[in-house]
């Protein structure tokens, strides 16, 4: 774990922001050098706090109005491996994020659809068809706050 200090955070806040910004741009807005700026993102990257840039896409104006969160439980996890019901998971390009999670399922799926039509399809003819898929649960996103996250914890915690 690496030691940040205010300016670290701040500039973790500012790029998680908009990831685009310049070091020069970045070094003005927190009243720092461009080099300076510069070296402590260099810092960060090499300390694999930051992992690099991330395009948000929005789903919606490219036709996926519905998003869902399936709960999925294996029926059977001594036929069929956890890595066979991952590879063919991760080859349905409706799934966009796959997590193996301990508690009442063994996996929970983002799915994306056009509308509930083509989600019910994507349900039926790919993801029930998965090796080994035995319940399922499903959450339909409604709406969604993007929340600070760590950051905002650790700077409370670091100023009280």
């Amino acid at each position: 774990m690496i030691d940040l200090d205010d300016t670290d955070r701040a500039i973790l806040r500012e790029l998680v922001a908009d990831g685009t910004l310049s070091a020069g741009e970045l070094g003005r807005r927190l009243g720092l050098s461009q080099p300076a700026a510069w070296r402590r993102v260099r810092r960060l990257e090499e300390a694999g706090v930051l992992k690099g840039l991330a395009v948000e896409v929005d789903r919606e104006k490219l036709g996926f109005g519905v998003t869902v969160f399936l709960g999925v439980k294996l029926a059977t996890k001594g036929r069929v491996s956890l890595e066979d019901f991952e590879r063919a998971v991760q080859a349905i390009p409706e799934v966009q994020v796959v997590q193996h999670v301990l508690g009442l399922f063994d996996y929970r799926l983002r799915v994306v659809a056009r509308d509930i039509a083509d989600f019910e399809r994507v349900l039926r003819r790919r993801i029930m068809t998965l090796p080994g898929v035995g319940n399922v649960e499903a959450n339909v996103l409604l709406t969604e706050e993007r929340r600070p996250g760590p950051l905002g914890v650790a700077e409370t915690a670091a100023n009280p």
